[in-house]
């Protein structure tokens, strides 16, 4: 949100008070040990009079973690509080430094150093280099005259709009500095410019697609080029003005009387994720089956039993891998979303489908589910009666027809509602299936009451937290770690601890693709271990050329699932080359399993996401820092799906020898390169010197990793002594010590095949 007009002036109708100098400053005592407290007065005071009638904003620093550092702003300190998000705080981490020029808080290697006087001056640096800082008018309460206008989304049901935000009279901002050359990244699954500059952004959550600024998953962090984040923590709508309302500024900005956030040390970008998700939480390692290929039955055709066989034995019959088959929304019957009860009509016997399914194609099964109760459904009445669903002011009901005809809402607020979802769940679990999709999650209303007095505005993007958190819940409790698995499209911070997410409602189009990417690097710059997308588009059908590109991608993410709107998704429906390119990337997948299971462990040890943003891995080279087109899978592989129907590609290699793991081909880096490619290769090449464990099978991802594994040792300037981790589809770590030259190779206990 916009408060000023250019340099020098406000908006019609803001008054803002601004922390203009640090009156006081003295050590304090705080929830996370030793902190720094500094009052902040809205005009420098000169003499005894300047106290009178005067803001005064309340700035506390503190340590919740080794590396990070706390601030909260306080102009209020009776006006509604929020909750924050849950955080693994480990208090004590501080020390406070008092001199008469001001105070340092230091914990790790980041340094908070606050100036006495005037003009306000809160720094944050490493080893004595300044990262960011906050200066004059940085830390501001800005008030909105009853008059003034208010930013709000475009009309519509009343309490909620896809951008409707909910309009306030007062707002505590904070603005950080931006350096020359300065790039900042993440703030949830983004499809816009990767690269955040420029940019104003609403942490909002919404059902808006792909292709415009709005976002399923908002997540109030970023992450900056010079080795360090940001977590405004808040689950509220927070605005970001990065460098588009102070060009040389991030302002974020936040309703009401207060505002908090925590900056990250780095040095470099894995550690300031690694910090992030200490915090936040850890993305869990996820089933090696997970890993395979997911087919659907899309979302508005016709299938019944006879139709998923057809699907399935298809895919059998050309000797395509299948791990995972989805039921969209039409399990159930028309009207009765989510009743979770099987369409007799179409199913009349779910447990012996399920059955089959399991025993006679070996496979798993997911279902789509949502938390939102249609009129018509079983559930319904129950859920009313035993005051399950969020109630509006005047005590009724709140319900609309959007969606589903007058559907209500699940209150996760209430441990009995909660409860009593989990128990329905867990009778479908039970069944026989193995995996929950949990779609929407963001069409949350704010004209409501919640059953424990949460704040609607809180609730708006925190609903998907609670949402996912009873269905992973119920997963963990019925399948046990390592074997729960959602597919969840809505999320927020700390949603990357209920793994998978996918890229929602995309086009089928190259362009989409490429957005697609977007979002998913943008994701793994706001701490989400694990991605997807539904490959070849969801919206309308894709031409041939576009699915078969978009299966070479797709088939090297994370996780990897056909699905689509209107027509279904199964290879032969386009032609008989993507019956082959389905079938040589889902194999060739399958055999990376050594290595892309060992990337999940070590996301879920890290945070560092499987597929992740190039600067993740070469944060010195200046020329990765756009890169939105490419991303490294691990360490180790780079991947650049190729987005345009001549087949003509354009990527930039990093300094070395790099080797295509597909033709054996050396091309040396430094450099842009151009390949153009037919429907069954694209750009993967392997970093130079690197070590790729790779497994004996191609038929299913989760297999014995260990029995005939071989370790592809690639070419490097310098001799060879490495250790190799493997982890096993149970758990188990191996590590393997390669040592040799760039001719020849050995090792213990596997078979080292040398590229030379």
């Amino acid at each position: 949100m916009k408060f000023t007009d250019g340099f020098w002036h406000l908006r019609p109708g803001v008054t803002a008070n601004y922390a203009q100098e640090a009156y006081d400053i003295a050590p304090a005592q705080t929830p996370d040990g030793d902190g720094i407290v500094v009052h902040a007065p809205s005009q420098r005071i000169e003499s005894r009079g300047n106290v009178l009638n005067r803001a005064l904003l309340t700035v506390t620093l503190s340590s919740p973690l080794e590396g990070v550092v706390r601030v909260r702003i306080e102009h209020h300190q009776g006006a509604h509080r929020s909750p924050g998000f849950a955080l693994a705080t480990e208090p004590g981490a501080a020390t406070v430094h008092t001199d008469d020029a001001g105070a340092s808080l230091v914990t790790g290697g980041l340094t908070a150093r606050i100036g006495k006087g005037a003009p306000w001056d809160l720094s944050f640096s490493r080893a004595g280099r300044r990262l960011t800082g906050s200066g004059h008018k940085s830390v501001g309460h800005m008030a909105l005259a009853a008059d003034a206008p208010v930013t709000v989304g475009p009309a519509g049901v009343a309490g909620y709009t896809e951008t409707g935000l909910a309009p306030s009279r007062t707002y505590v901002h904070e603005q950080l500095d931006l350096d020359v050359g300065e790039l900042i990244y993440g703030l949830g699954e983004r499809f816009g410019a990767f690269v955040k500059n420029g940019q104003a952004i609403d942490i909002w959550n919404a059902d808006g697609g792909t292709s415009s600024e709005l976002s399923y998953k908002n997540v109030p962090f970023y992450l900056s080029s010079r080795g360090y984040g940001v977590l405004v923590n808040q689950p509220e709508h927070v605005s970001f003005e990065v460098g588009s309302e102070a060009v040389e500024r991030v302002q974020f900005s936040t309703a009401g009387e207060a505002l908090e956030y925590l900056v990250f040390d780095g040095p470099t970008p894995r550690d300031v994720i690694d910090r992030y998700t200490r915090l936040t939480g850890r993305p869990p390692v996820v089933p090696a089956w997970s890993y395979g290929l997911w087919l659907s039955t899309s979302f508005t055709t016709d299938y019944d039993e006879q139709t998923v066989n057809s699907f399935v034995d298809g895919m059998r019959e050309r000797d395509i891998p299948l791990s995972v088959f989805h039921f969209d929304c039409f399990w159930m019957r028309e009207f009765n979303w989510t009743d979770l009860e099987w369409d007799s009509r179409t199913f009349p016997d779910p447990e012996g489908m399920l059955a089959r399914l399991h025993d006679d194609k070996d496979l798993r099964v997911c279902v789509w589910i949502n938390p939102y109760i249609a009129q018509r459904g079983r559930m319904f009445a129950e859920a009313v009666e035993a005051g399950y669903l969020v109630k509006r002011a005047d005590g009724t009901v709140w319900q609309w027809d959007m969606w589903q005809a007058g559907m209500g809402l699940v209150d996760f607020t209430n441990p009995d509602a909660r409860a009593w979802f989990k128990d329905r769940l867990r009778e479908v679990i039970r069944q026989g299936v193995d995996a929950l999709k949990t779609d929407f999650g963001e069409r949350v209303p704010t004209d409501v009451v919640w059953h424990d007095g949460s704040s609607p505005q809180t609730m708006h993007n925190l609903y998907t937290q609670l949402y996912n958190e009873a269905v992973w819940e119920v997963l963990l409790e019925e399948r046990g770690q390592g074997e729960a698995v959602l597919f969840s499209r809505s999320a927020t911070a700390g949603g990357q601890t209920m793994p998978v997410h996918w890229g929602g409602d995309n086009s089928s189009t190259y362009v989409s693709m490429a957005e697609t990417l977007r979002g998913g690097l943008s994701l793994a710059s706001s701490g989400f271990g694990y991605w997807s997308h539904d490959i070849g588009g969801f919206e309308g059908t894709p031409d041939p050329g576009v699915f078969k590109r978009w299966l070479a991608f797709g088939l090297l993410s994370s996780h990897s699932r056909l699905h689509g709107s209107t027509s279904y998704r199964v290879p032969w429906a386009f032609d008989d080359e993507a019956v082959a390119v389905t079938k040589r990337f889902a194999e060739l997948k399958n055999t990376l399993m050594p290595y892309l299971y060992t990337a999940g462990a070590d996301a879920a040890a890290s945070g560092v996401s499987v597929a992740r943003p190039m600067f993740f891995e070469f944060p010195e080279d200046p020329a990765v820092g756009y890169l939105d087109r490419q991303y490294m899978l691990g360490e180790d592989l780079l991947i650049a799906p190729v987005m345009s129907a001549d087949g003509v590609v354009d990527f930039y290699l990093p300094a070395g020898t790099w080797t295509s793991l597909l033709t054996g081909e050396r091309v040396e880096g430094g450099r842009w390169v151009r390949e153009t490619h037919g429907f069954d290769t694209l750009p993967v090449y392997v970093r130079p010197g690197a070590v790729i464990p790779r497994g004996a099978r191609s038929d299913c991802p989760d297999y014995d990793f260990l029995d005939g594994l071989v370790l592809d040792v690639y070419p490097s300037a310098d001799e060879i002594d490495t250790n190799v981790d493997v982890v096993t589809a149970e758990g188990r770590r191996v590590t393997f010590r390669v040592t040799g030259s760039g001719d020849s190779a050995t090792t213990d206990g596997a078979t080292v095949h040398v590229h030379r």
